[in-house]
């Protein structure tokens, strides 16, 4: 199965939460919004800072913000900044990997066909498409507790 990892999931995820606004924001309050625990968001942070997805911005209204628009932002480019080159085989001319049967394997370089089409597809798609129509998202707000009569509080006990 071909899947991206977790910390990229919740790289799309953070993106998405800062896609809905301009403001500058802490890892604190992103970490708040998306249910995501703080070490892991200041890590994916730091990954996305480096690749030029977010910038960082010090001070005490310090934070981060996008660092493009949302629809110069592709899944590809997450991909990439969290994972690193988008490679679906070690064999794959994106890969950093080498594979041992490299030099006989009858399908050596034949992947690369299906590498560049799905590096494509994950390029089509930008943060703006994948933001649309999404709704507020986050940790479910917690329920108020009904105040109880105060009359069920005077009754007397039996």
């Amino acid at each position: 199965m071909f899947k991206v990892n977790k910390l990229t999931d919740y790289a799309m995820v953070l993106l998405l939460e800062m896609a809905r606004g301009s403001t500058v924001r802490s890892t604190q309050h992103v970490s708040d919004r998306t249910g995501i625990p703080l070490p892991t968001v200041a890590k994916i942070m730091k990954s996305l800072g480096k690749a030029g997805l977010v910038q960082s911005q010090r001070g005490a209204g310090g934070g981060y913000a996008l660092g493009r628009r949302p629809i110069e932002i592709t899944v590809a480019d997450v991909i990439q900044a969290v994972e690193g080159p988008i490679a679906l085989t070690a064999c794959a001319e994106t890969s950093d990997e080498h594979c041992s049967i490299e030099a006989v394997c009858p399908v050596q370089g034949k992947w690369n066909r299906v590498n560049r089409a799905v590096r494509a597809a994950l390029t089509e798609v930008t943060l703006a498409d994948m933001a649309e129509d999404i709704p507020t998202f986050g940790p479910a707000p917690r329920a108020k507790e009904e105040p109880r009569a105060a009359t069920a509080l005077l009754a007397p006990v039996k």
